[in-house]
């Protein structure tokens, strides 16, 4: 079982299992598939606390990074994907022991607001957005956090509000998202801390190295997301028992085997879930900016969520709002939009439409550009739980197999290292 010392290093991070084979540690040597985040810290954290152990890194595209980028044209600076952290003490351990602490930076304390759009009306979220869930919603959402694998609509009892929460993580409906996977804390799932959760967040946050991060806030890197995976490439190439390999064509574990000569069980999948039959959601990722003049009565604030299946857009963040850094040329805001392709006709004159609606007045962006597509993993009801009887030779990590966040797959790979050092 697990020590009051592992909760202070992990939190409910605990609540997810860890989807190794028993005979991972007993490797004399790894390959880890997968280039993006969790394979980076996977291969950070073993590659540090082993330097005996030899480690191979595979990649299949020219690029390390996965989901992770950072699109950048002049000043203008927007993350296509995870844009800012939320507090969790592995994250700040991983900017510490990279040296990156003078570049990851507090969000603004002004921008802390989110709204959502209910019934046509902007509803800023805070402790009173219970009352939109009424009591009755609210007691029949914790019975049914307590029986077997709900979906975040079962908990969360009002649909805009239950729909704006996943379609701002996972991209999908609250019905169809596993509740177990999203909150575990609040459902109960896995085990629980040996002492009270108001004395144990007491703990986790006096472990906080760089800074102790202020209740609703998050933190960022200074040039974007995608400085962490050059400050992991730059400490991997540093270390004599690591080697990264690009542009490999293996694309089943049983095949990497074949081609390394490595047994499965030294085998770190951390490139997506062979064989996934949940399937995915895929949006659009659009960078949206303005001068500061023509966005006066658009409040600071972190953004805004839109359940209503009949607007384009799903999300509205601020991203030159939200960081410390500047996101955008002086005088001006940027925003990122999120555009489900279950809801857009493809038209781009469509997304602009939808936003002038938005904000309640047409105002001409100085810089109006698609920038990326995201395909995100589907989470139903059930999933987690699924994984607990794991008996795969091979072991499977990263935010496709059992977390979303980035906190899940930077505390993942620091869970998976402490095996070898046991």
């Amino acid at each position: 079982m697990y020590t009051l010392e592992d909760w202070i290093r992990h939190g409910d991070e605990l609540r997810r299992p860890l989807l190794v084979s028993q005979e991972l540690h007993e490797s004399d040597s790894l390959t880890i598939v997968g280039g993006g985040l969790s394979g980076l810290s996977i291969a950070f954290r073993i590659g540090s606390a082993r330097p005996d152990l030899p480690i191979k890194l595979l990649e299949k595209s020219n690029r390390l990074g996965g989901v992770i980028k950072t699109w950048r044209q002049g000043e203008w600076v927007c993350d296509i994907s995870v844009n800012a952290v939320r507090p969790h003490p592995s994250f700040w351990r991983l900017v510490d022991d990279l040296g990156m602490e003078d570049s990851f930076s507090p969000s603004r304390e002004s921008a802390s607001s989110r709204w959502v759009i209910l019934q046509g009306g902007k509803h800023r979220l805070s402790s009173s957005t219970i009352f939109k869930i009424g009591l009755f919603g609210f007691l029949r959402g914790l019975i049914n956090s307590r029986k077997g694998s709900p979906s975040v609509y079962d908990i969360l009892r009002n649909k805009e509000i239950a729909d704006a929460m996943t379609l701002g993580i996972v991209n999908d409906k609250a019905e169809r998202v596993d509740a177990n996977f999203l909150f575990p804390r609040l459902t109960g799932f896995g085990v629980n801390p040996p002492i009270g959760n108001r004395k144990m967040k007491k703990m986790i946050t006096d472990s906080y190295p760089i800074f102790i991060p202020k209740k609703g806030s998050l933190a960022s890197m200074d040039g974007g997301m995608e400085d962490i995976i050059h400050g992991l490439n730059d400490a991997l190439s540093e270390m004599n028992n690591v080697d990264i390999i690009k542009e490999v064509n293996e694309k089943t574990p049983d095949e990497v085997s074949s081609a390394y000569g490595v047994p499965l069980s030294s085998i770190i999948w951390a490139s997506g879930l062979p064989n996934r039959e949940a399937g995915e959601s895929s949006l659009s990722v659009f960078a949206v900016g303005y001068p500061k003049e023509e966005v006066n009565e658009v409040e600071l604030g972190y953004g805004t969520l839109i359940p209503d299946p009949n607007i384009p857009i799903s999300g509205i963040l601020h991203e030159s709002d939200i960081h410390s850094s500047d996101r955008a040329p002086d005088g001006h805001r940027l925003f990122r939009l999120m555009v489900p392709h279950t809801r857009w006709d493809g038209d781009d004159q469509t997304v602009k439409d939808a936003l002038s609606n938005l904000i309640g007045f047409e105002a001409a962006p100085v810089i109006f550009q698609k920038i990326g597509e995201r395909a995100i993993p589907r989470y139903p009801p059930g999933y987690l739980s699924s994984l607990l009887d794991h008996q795969e030779r091979f072991s499977y990590a990263g935010w496709t197999a059992s977390g979303v966040s980035v906190t899940h797959v930077v505390d993942e790979a620091e869970r998976i290292s402490e095996l070898f050092m046991q």
